[in-house]
């Protein structure tokens, strides 16, 4: 297993130069300018041209090599290398975050490690709730789909799949809304600050994992159930609900739990939708308005605290599947 983890982790520098590269291309080719918008900062001319020169915004190369040499933690090693332990052009060494993502073009004297830092607990803590819902969710309505073929339970759990998987986040958010929050009036409407207002946007954005994770536990369990280890537990006397949860559902769990890696980066960052239909502070909002805005520094910074989790998320799944399963070979 140590010799997997060694070697993802090498890998991953390889995997996000290439999603910077990818963003980068992307980011760049996107019309507009952010430093000429009427709801962010519009300095002078000459501002801004000092500012483009600054950060090379009209330079690609050179914006790409000089932007990958801040975020990936380089500039401030070679900068420590060099004992330049006092005041830089920017600020002083100590100051400087390792990881430097930049400043935010639109908005004047925030940086990207900034936002990112005030914005990602809100998308995280969203993301951990909506976790927690999809896994209820999902497994009870796919072991007690199994367990039950044929009954209106299996019928039910398949519907609620259906519905889960088929409707954008954005109709079943305006649909919770219209009925929680405007009809039965139990929460309020774009208002964000008490417990209350989290569930409802961490339901919506759990429908959709809770509908995989219920198919997949579903089929899991309907094929571990028929195995010979179980008609053995059944002959030899044991429970039911001990078959069931003891034994069957571990087996199953490991779709399950594969599916987790790239699910658990999702939500822990948050639904874009989600996060407008609700009104929530979170990474999601900053990340739509600067693509509106072609905030180049803003893109890439979340796109790369994205994918950063994205890997870590897919490596830990991965470390868990060995451990649950020791059969699994580690080469």
């Amino acid at each position: 297993m140590t010799a997997m983890i060694v070697r993802r982790l090498l890998q991953a520098p390889l995997i996000l130069l290439i999603i910077y590269t990818v963003t980068f291309a992307l980011a760049w080719l996107l019309p507009g300018n952010p430093l000429d918008k009427p709801e962010g900062r519009r300095p002078p001319v000459e501002v801004q041209e000092a500012m483009k020169a600054q950060y090379s915004l009209d330079n690609p190369v050179k914006f790409y090599v000089s932007y990958l040499d801040q975020v990936s933690g380089l500039a401030w090693l070679r900068d420590r290398g060099g004992g330049d332990e006092g005041e830089s052009a920017d600020a002083p060494l100590a100051a400087r975050p390792i990881f430097n993502l930049g400043p935010c073009l639109q908005y004047e004297d925030w940086s990207v490690n900034e936002i990112i830092g005030g914005a990602l607990p809100v998308s995280v803590v969203l993301g951990l709730v909506a976790l927690v819902f999809a896994l209820a969710i999902g497994l009870v309505a796919g072991v007690v789909g199994a367990v039950r073929p044929g009954s209106w339970m299996e019928v039910a759990t398949l519907l609620v799949a259906l519905i889960g998987i088929s409707l954008p986040s954005f109709v079943i958010g305006t649909a919770l809304l219209i009925v929680f929050a405007v009809w039965l009036e139990w929460v309020q409407v774009a208002h964000w600050g008490s417990p209350r207002d989290l569930l409802l946007p961490a339901l919506t954005l759990s429908l959709p994992f809770a509908a995989y994770i219920a198919r997949l536990t579903r089929l899991g369990m309907i094929e571990v159930l028929s195995a010979d280890f179980i008609r053995t537990a059944r002959a030899k006397g044991v429970s039911e609900a001990r078959i069931v949860l003891r034994h069957a559902l571990k087996v199953a769990f490991l779709p399950v739990l594969s599916y987790l890696g790239p699910a658990a980066a999702y939500v822990m960052t948050g639904s874009f939708i989600v996060e407008k239909v609700f009104n929530i502070p979170g990474l999601g909002q900053h990340f739509v308005n600067s693509v509106l805005n072609k905030d180049l520094f803003v893109i890439m910074g979340v796109v790369l605290t994205y994918s950063t989790m994205l890997v870590l998320f897919n490596l830990t799944v991965d470390i868990l599947y060995r451990w649950v399963d020791p059969r699994i070979e580690q080469g």
